[in-house]
């Protein structure tokens, strides 16, 4: 099934096309138990060159900003201790890394994690991380208004791609926590 959606010329469901994602996004997609059935789950094929937010908004339309997400990597450390876990906000936003991943790592100190760790322990490319594959014993922090969108534009493990995701599935990824406030203007 291919339709075209959006400024997208054609759509397909991640579970028809598992060649163009990077293998723990596959794999979670193939293994996906949520309540949302896997097909929800729309990749778009995009430029990789465009991958960041704000050349991706201006080649593809500025109105996604509102319906897309980033998916970041953070490290919150404690006692000599470094927990990594991944922040999913709407673009328009930023991580409150400093406030809300701080207290609910429970760490004295929170920060993104460096580029090589996150793509390194994720499997993903930089700029196409998202909260689908990521390691089992990762905390997913989720910001509340990503839930409420009926759709939720968000990376496909590569720089090229996209996926549009159903908003209630973020909730219903391994680990995830809902938090209000987590992305901040």
């Amino acid at each position: 099934m291919r339709a075209p959606i959006g400024r997208f010329d054609t759509a397909t469901p991640a579970p028809d096309c598992l060649d163009e994602l990077t293998r723990p996004v596959a794999d979670a997609v193939r293994a996906w138990r949520g309540g949302t059935p896997a097909d929800q789950i729309v990749y778009v094929d995009t430029e990789p060159d465009w991958a960041d937010t704000a050349t991706f908004v201006e080649h593809y339309g500025a109105e996604l900003l509102d319906q897309s997400a980033n998916c970041v990597v953070v490290a919150g450390k404690r006692g000599g201790e470094t927990a990594l876990a991944a922040c999913v906000v709407l673009s328009a936003t930023r991580v409150d890394v400093n406030g809300a991943v701080r207290r609910q790592l429970g760490s004295r100190k929170a920060s993104f994690a460096p580029m090589d760790t996150a793509t390194g322990e994720t499997g993903m490319e930089y700029g196409g991380i998202t909260p689908l594959g990521l390691p089992a014993d990762w905390p997913l922090l989720v910001d509340s208004a990503v839930v409420e969108l009926p759709y939720v534009l968000v990376g496909s493990g590569r720089r090229r791609g996209k996926l549009l995701v159903p908003g209630k599935m973020f909730a219903e990824l391994p680990n995830a926590v809902v938090l209000e406030g987590l992305g901040v203007a």
